[in-house]
């Protein structure tokens, strides 16, 4: 036995706390969705946190579906926060780390608290059971300029997607992004991409930017067909990815998000920010100088991924049974 074989062997599921409702739900087969808890930790401001936090939750359920929240309390996953706990991680001072998923490791082991990103959320995720994850937009390849050498930051999102079989709703990727080379290492790792309602790749606070998606559904049935099929059929463990643009009336204006974006740059470039400070920044930036209105969009297309998020949880659900 190599000692791959045996890693795999002794991987445990010790560390992942459910609450009682999520454990329930999946114990009876009925649909779960999975939320990150990076977007209120560290997205959104203090107070207006809490609000989307539990917006979010309430939009699980209205479709019919349970919501796990998800965060590393205590040195603990929690899949499923109490009320107290979502206290904590929107709590002004919360202090907690950005955890990807080369994190959870000295997160767990140190007994840190954290907030989940999308790669970490989608693999605690899958280790609970959870097939499905909403979040906002995904991350991507973009290119960094540091002290005048190109380079490139590839996102983490990307290759835990393409190793874990877990259904991520988003609205793409932020147009600060590379999107055709985020596209390109997609079809690379065999992630299957879909359009919601769309025949374009959506770019977070635009419904559609110039890249076309390979396959479009329109209905939460399609997309639940497709995904069974992918899981059913396709060898490996790649999940799918389902983008969903963000609703018409919340679209920013585009010469809008242009200024905002080419002065956002700028403003890395000043401060020589990259990795993993870059979308804070950039989220901050966007949010005060757009006098709010992005912020706003953040939250729809967030709140919209939900919703459609669970609508498909359901439908998987209903076809397991």
């Amino acid at each position: 036995m190599g000692w791959d074989d045996l890693w795999v062997s002794e991987l445990s599921t010790d560390h992942l706390v459910l609450s009682d409702e999520v454990a329930d739900a999946l114990a009876e087969g009925r649909a779960v969705v999975a939320l990150e808890s990076t977007l209120l930790a560290h997205g959104l401001p203090a107070g207006r946190n809490h609000e989307v936090g539990v917006r979010l939750e309430r939009v699980v359920r209205e479709s019919g579906a349970v919501p796990a929240t998800i965060a590393v309390l205590d040195g603990k996953a929690r899949i499923g926060l109490s009320e107290a706990e979502l206290d904590r991680v929107c709590a002004k001072d919360s202090g907690l780390v950005k955890l990807s998923r080369r994190d959870l490791g000295p997160a767990l082991a140190l007994g840190r608290d954290g907030a989940t990103t999308v790669a970490s959320t989608a693999t605690l995720a899958h280790q609970a059971g959870i097939g499905v994850f909403a979040t906002g937009g995904l991350g991507g390849v973009h290119l960094t300029l540091p002290r005048g050498a190109a380079a490139w930051d590839v996102s983490a999102d990307l290759d835990v997607l393409s190793t874990t079989p877990v259904v991520v709703v988003c609205s793409g990727v932020k147009s600060v992004l590379d999107i055709a080379a985020t596209v390109e290492v997609l079809e690379t790792r065999s992630v299957p991409v879909l359009g919601y309602r769309t025949d374009a790749f959506p770019a977070f606070y635009l419904r559609v930017s110039a890249f076309p998606v390979p396959w479009r559904v329109d209905n939460p049935a399609d997309a639940a067909a497709v995904i069974d099929a992918h899981r059913t059929h396709v060898p490996g463990g790649a999940g799918v990815l389902l983008v969903n643009p963000i609703p018409v009336e919340h679209e920013l204006d585009r010469e809008l998000h242009d200024r905002l974006l080419q002065d956002g740059m700028d403003l890395l470039k000043q401060r020589d920010i990259r990795g993993k400070d870059v979308t804070p920044v950039l989220l901050e930036h966007f949010h005060t100088a757009s006098e709010g209105a992005s912020l706003t969009a953040n939250i729809e297309l967030v709140a919209d991924n939900t919703r459609v998020a669970s609508e498909v949880a359901v439908e998987l659900a209903q076809s397991r049974r």
